[in-house]
């Protein structure tokens, strides 16, 4: 179903009149970069569109000499769907391009979308009774859009073989850095987020916006280091007394202006903060759970399961399963 690991993984990147251009943009440069700090054949880019030529995108960026999709060559590795505006989305819901996804699929190993390109995924009935997500301030419309999407709103991008769909905009750098890790290792991955200037891959699961960074945001500057210190280093001492200490309150002056500053108590913060650690580590390496627990700053395991049930809705083991570099790569394997 796929060529040789030795030849150039060919990935069609569709885009259409309203697209988004950093969509299209973005992953182009992760898998150009790909080739120039790997062998140089990793991945053969080929801009596609409905009807070739021109893609006029909805920031006014004019993207040119597009191949029309059914003049794309056989043996397509990787199609990935750009997101773009209403009209745009519409115009992808033709029947013709929903029929031609759908054959396209017998032979591709991986066709994924990023922010609202999940859109026309849905609509090709290739997310139904799946795990899915889509920009989060899409996430409302897509649940009436296609109850039978099993939509994962906060998630930065969803793996579930062969259909990988990414959050908004910039996720979609995230999602193919996953790419580049699963077919040609971590080390070049980190060489190409690195020429990027990126954080080697955000996990998969990882909230599409920070909460850490919105309570960093609303707190006065007496608060905004300690807020970023907790963020930065989950572990250690962070009861309330001695995060009171350290910037010169009482306890109860502390929680105080803690709650009424950010809108959370300093408590809940520190256990988002050790839950969002946890994640991170659950998703990158396979340490037992003792481990993760320890390094996300938990007394054990049994407050790692406490605080996943009460802040993520299931167990640690089962956000791995979900989201976990290791499942991830025996599904690309599976898939090839």
């Amino acid at each position: 179903m796929t060529e040789p690991l030795s030849a150039s993984r060919k990935v069609a990147l569709v885009g259409y009149p309203g697209a988004q251009s950093l969509d299209i943009v973005g992953p182009l440069e992760v898998f150009a970069m790909a080739n120039r700090f790997g062998d140089g054949d990793a991945y053969e880019v080929l801009l596609a569109s409905p009807n070739g030529g021109m893609i006029a995108c909805n920031s006014g960026l004019a993207l040119a000499n597009s191949i029309a999709l059914e003049d794309l060559p056989t043996g397509l590795d990787t199609i990935l769907v750009a997101g773009g505006n209403r009209e745009g989305l519409k115009c992808m819901a033709d029947p013709a391009i929903l029929d031609w996804l759908n054959r396209r699929a017998a032979t591709t190993r991986r066709i994924g979308s990023v922010c609202s390109g999940a859109f026309v995924l849905a609509a090709a009935g290739m997310l139904d009774g799946r795990r899915a997500t889509t920009h989060w301030d899409f996430c409302d419309e897509m649940r009436n859009f296609r109850p039978a999407v099993r939509l994962e709103p906060d998630a930065i991008f969803v793996a579930d073989a062969p259909y990988y769909t990414s959050a908004g905009v910039t996720a979609g750098i995230d999602l193919c850095l996953s790419f580049v890790e699963a077919d040609c290792g971590p080390q070049l991955a980190l060489a190409v987020a690195r020429n990027l200037v990126l954080f080697m891959r955000r996990p998969g699961g990882q909230t599409q916006y920070s909460a850490g960074l919105n309570v960093q945001a609303a707190a006065t500057p007496r608060l905004r280091q300690l807020i970023a210190d907790i963020g930065a280093d989950p572990c250690g001492m962070l009861s309330v007394p001695h995060l009171a200490a350290r910037v010169g309150m009482t306890e109860r002056t502390f929680s105080r202006v803690f709650q009424k500053e950010t809108g959370i108590g300093p408590a809940a913060f520190v256990e988002v903060a050790r839950v969002n650690r946890a994640k991170a580590l659950l998703e990158t390496s396979d340490w037992p759970l003792s481990r993760v627990a320890e390094r996300a700053g938990f007394g054990g395991v049994e407050g790692l399961h406490r605080a996943f049930n009460k802040r993520v809705g299931i167990t640690p083991g089962e956000y791995r399963q979900r989201f976990g570099h290791v499942a991830a790569a025996t599904d690309f394997v599976a898939a090839a």
